[in-house]
């Protein structure tokens, strides 16, 4: 099983007022907890895209490519790229230049995004959330598949006999589906043979049991082999050196910014009692010590039915730099190699 981290750089601002030079030690900041993730041997960083204040990651290429040139081996890619939103040939001229840059080390995870920001901010019509993913990704997968393309479509002029460099240096650059809840878009990853990258930031992660059934059925029915129906698990969590010790220190700023949002989209404001229901056994926060984490990760994989790549999504208002980095080296140094322990021994 890969382990590693995905972040959405979130920006450390405060209030509504942007700050530039918090911003670029934030991005600093990210760069070196990336480089650190490389040297404790975790297998992969994700950075999303979103288009707020309070993250810095709208151009995530761009942090990317810095983190492609101080890192040697770690898998480099997008947690999630917001497609319905992008031009699939410049997705694909960025991340294979990229992989040119990584030495092959970079990976699209394609999604439709969980907010919404993008589409007032390029003047799409949020009626045609799906359509316009379903026809981007369309095109992504034959740009991957051929340097020359002809092809039509509704959201995007068309491409006649046209070629499009650069081409990765991996032979088949990796592109991930990154899904939510939604039934079709697990069975459109399956249909596809894509590697599926769950989101679950809440509730209980067995519940997603179903679904990945369902990818997995989809997968298939279309004649794809068992082994390239990749499941991966993206969770919000935070490793501590005791269990009570991560809880108490990710907490406040969960809290802090799971009610901010819920503002905006209805939620109820967070509690206590609801956070220390989802960081139970079966809960989808995976916040606890080195020992704990790795038991719950491997109980979260046996209810899924196996998974192959476990992600961390750490960016919290109340964690500080320092906070993260020690972290991320109880991650590598101690649950990834429990994980792989486990592991063996089961086998």
């Amino acid at each position: 099983m890969e382990i590693g981290i995905d972040s959405f750089a979130a920006s450390n601002i405060t209030g509504k007022h942007y700050q530039k030079r918090q911003a670029a030690s934030s991005l600093s900041e990210l760069l070196e907890r990336i480089e650190h993730a490389d040297k404790v041997g975790l297998d992969v960083f994700g950075i999303g895209e979103h288009y707020r204040i309070e993250f810095l990651d709208s151009a995530n290429i761009a942090i990317l490519s810095a983190a492609a040139a101080r890192t040697e081996r770690i898998r480099l890619g997008s947690a999630v790229t917001v497609l319905s939103a992008a031009d699939p040939v410049r997705v694909f001229q960025n991340f294979a230049t990229l992989d040119l840059i990584s030495n092959g080390r970079a990976e699209i995870t394609a999604g439709r995004g969980s907010f919404t920001d993008s589409f007032p901010l390029f003047g799409l019509n949020l009626q045609e959330y799906d359509a316009l993913f379903s026809e981007k990704l369309d095109l992504l997968l034959k740009i991957r598949e051929s340097e020359r393309i002809t092809w039509s479509g509704k959201y995007r002029p068309p491409l006649h006999d046209q070629v499009i460099y650069p081409r990765p240096l991996q032979e088949k650059l990796p592109i991930w589906l990154g899904v939510g809840g939604t039934p079709d878009s697990f069975r459109r990853a399956g249909l596809l043979g894509l590697p599926l990258m769950v989101a679950v930031i809440g509730g209980e992660t067995h519940r997603f049991r179903p679904l990945i059934d369902l990818y997995r059925r989809a997968g298939e029915s279309a004649g794809h082999p068992p082994e390239q129906l990749r499941v991966g698990l993206h969770s919000l969590g935070y490793v501590g050196e005791s269990t009570e010790e991560a809880i108490d220190k990710y907490y406040p700023g969960y809290a802090e910014t799971f009610t901010r949002i819920g503002k905006e989209r209805g939620w109820p404001p967070v509690t206590r009692e609801s956070f220390d229901a989802q960081t139970g056994s079966t809960g989808a926060l995976v916040i606890g010590s080195p020992r704990d984490i790795a038991e719950k990760i491997i109980r979260h994989s046996k209810a899924l039915g196996g998974i192959s790549r476990f992600t961390f999504q750490m960016d919290n208002a109340g964690l500080s730099h320092t906070d993260l980095m020690r972290s991320i080296d109880l991650i590598g140094t101690k649950v990834r190699p429990l994980i792989h322990e486990s592991m063996m021994a089961s086998d």
